[in-house]
């Protein structure tokens, strides 16, 4: 007689932090760290090692839901690098020009080239 193995649906191991980003298990891990990783051809036992706070299982059920659902992952891995852009470029914007900020650094240096130069110079 065939032993009965029950069949489960395991919970899955992905949950939106406070700011509504995906991280996998109990650990900090980015989804996108994991998806990036199994997309450069790293395996899921080489993503668990090269982030030990990782369940094995866990990554494993990453890349199986990934698998099953491409299209919701694609879509929330494009709204993460449009948000990182819309930041980068709030964050440039406050910044002074490259140039101006160039100019500054040089009249500083110049101001502490003069000042440490010997008297007799």
């Amino acid at each position: 007689m065939t032993p009965n193995i029950p069949i489960r649906t395991d919970p899955s191991p992905l949950r939106a932090d406070a700011h509504g980003v995906i991280r996998v298990g109990d650990s900090q891990v980015l989804l996108d760290i994991v998806i990036r990783e199994f997309n450069n051809g790293a395996e899921a036992e080489a993503i668990a090692h090269g982030f030990p706070t990782l369940n094995l299982a866990d990554v494993y059920a990453v890349i199986a839901y990934c698998l099953r659902h491409r299209q919701e992952i694609a879509e929330y891995l494009q709204h993460r690098c449009d948000q990182a852009e819309l930041l980068r470029r709030e964050i440039e914007a406050k910044q002074p020009a490259r140039a101006e900020l160039r100019s500054k650094l040089l009249a500083r240096k110049a101001q502490m080239d003069l000042a440490h130069a010997s008297p007799g110079k």
